[in-house]
């Protein structure tokens, strides 16, 4: 295998591990938002509509925090007592459900 090969083949693998992420995160941040819409008493469409907020929340900046900041100030908004150990919690738990849906699809 040449040089030109492998840094190809590396390239190739790094683009699908970032699309891979990207997807993983996605369907984490819908299922947090589900979660966090049934705390806000959002049902049916609401709650799809809400979970697309989440998940469009994620695009504001790099990391986590703006997806964080949205449910937190959503949950102080509706006077939903949540602490943010809770929401960061379930953060990472729906992080790992999303990981086996997305590797399992």
């Amino acid at each position: 295998m040449s040089m030109t090969d492998r840094e190809r083949d590396f390239e190739n693998r790094y683009a699908h591990d970032q699309e891979l992420r990207f997807r993983i995160e996605a369907r984490r941040n819908k299922l947090l938002g589900l979660w966090a819409a049934e705390k806000l008493g959002k049902t049916g469409e609401d709650a799809n509509a809400y979970a697309q907020e989440v998940i469009k929340a994620d695009f504001l900046q790099p990391g986590d925090d703006d997806v964080f900041q949205k449910i937190r100030k959503d949950f102080d908004a509706a006077g939903v007592q949540e602490s943010d150990h809770q929401i960061r919690r379930c953060m990472s738990e729906y992080l790992i459900e999303a990981e086996k849906q997305v590797r399992a699809a």
